[in-house]
């Protein structure tokens, strides 16, 4: 296993990162267990959750994937400093969750310490805020007029965050947290974190973790440029968009207890004409060159220039494997040649 410095925490975390968010509806505890086991004996040592969790979200399964890894954590409490654990803050919108409403200082307090009892842990080595209380061009609102930046009220922004970053810096103080990132946020995001932790003498932004796979490459290179220059960890999520970039959704195929057979939510935007062409270009390249076309998506993802920790999931053990064996690849000129191709002819399929 090869590990990358995250941002300028002084913390190394393998290359992957094991995602968790089936854990508690497509997953169980014992699978969860078999998965954090396989993955530490595979040295991974950094694994990502959040209180919104399980996923698809809902009320009834709110909580449960951290409930989950504690059950683990309080059965190995010996191992608590075998991996880097990660969690998130909800923000606004869903109204189960704090009546929907924005992420302040009082949430992050409360909600640091919920997040610490479901983990039955007596500290969080990254705490993320899951989506800005500003609407961010993610979930397929980054093609031009699907957002009116000039609407937006900067000075009550920038307000809301350093309220956040009082509320984190105090959680650090406390030794509940050790560090903090973004996620599903912007360059401005960043640098105004940034701008802000420096005037006020807080905590640091250390990472952010967006979307980012051969399907959906759109902070390639300006948001990635931004993290290696002031020393952010660039994580992305859903590297197989999905699980799409398998293949097992072309044509309309919606294999029984996949994601886009129960997950409509987050099969739909990504679910369009351009994307199916887009995977099957995919895949004949994948076949070509004799891999798997996770083991091709998986494998590019973790050669972009920039990026510090790839988020992988999985709901069985067959297929956490093989992406765990994409990161042992390295993929030559031609390949990669064959994947540029692709992506001059489907640069944003969705």
């Amino acid at each position: 296993m090869k590990y990358s410095k995250l941002g300028s925490s002084g913390l190394s975390v393998s290359r992957i990162c094991l995602g968790t968010m089936t854990w508690g509806t497509q997953n169980s505890q014992q699978d969860a267990n078999e998965q954090i086991e396989y993955a530490l004996s595979q040295g991974i040592n950094f694994m990502d959750t959040a209180e919104m969790y399980a996923v698809p979200p809902t009320a009834e399964t709110y909580g449960s994937t951290e409930t989950i890894i504690g059950h683990w954590i309080a059965a190995n409490p010996s191992r608590r400093d075998e991996f880097i654990l990660t969690t998130k803050i909800a923000g606004n919108g869903l109204k189960y969750i704090r009546q929907g409403g924005d992420i302040t200082g009082e949430s992050i307090i409360s909600s640091v310490d919920a997040s610490l009892k479901r983990l039955q842990t007596d500290y969080i080595d990254l705490y993320q805020l899951h989506w800005p209380n500003r609407t961010s061009p993610h979930f397929a609102k980054h093609h031009p007029g699907k957002l009116k930046f000039t609407d937006v009220d900067i000075t009550a922004q920038s307000a809301q965050m350093l309220e956040i970053l009082q509320a984190l810096d105090e959680c650090v103080k406390a030794g509940k947290i050790r560090h903090f990132g973004l996620s599903d946020d912007t360059p401005w995001g960043i640098n105004e974190y940034i701008r802000l932790s420096e005037k006020h003498n807080l905590v640091r932004v250390t990472s952010i973790q967006n979307e980012f796979s051969l399907l959906h490459s759109k902070d390639w290179p300006y948001l990635i440029e931004n993290c290696v220059n002031a020393d952010i960890a660039y994580l992305p999520w859903s590297p197989l968009a999905g699980g799409a970039l398998t293949g097992k959704y072309i044509d309309g195929l919606r294999p029984s207890g996949s994601r886009w057979s129960t997950l409509q939510r987050n099969g739909l935007f990504r679910d369009t004409a351009q994307t199916n062409a887009a995977i099957k270009a995919y895949v004949e390249v994948a076949e070509k060159h004799g891999l798997t076309p996770a083991q091709l998506a998986l494998a590019w993802c973790n050669q972009v220039d920039g990026v510090t920790s790839t988020i992988i999931g999985a709901t069985s053990m067959d297929q956490l494997r093989e992406d765990i064996s994409a990161f042992e690849l390295s993929l030559g000129e031609s390949v990669l040649e064959d994947i540029a191709s692709v992506q001059q002819q489907y640069p944003m399929p969705f």
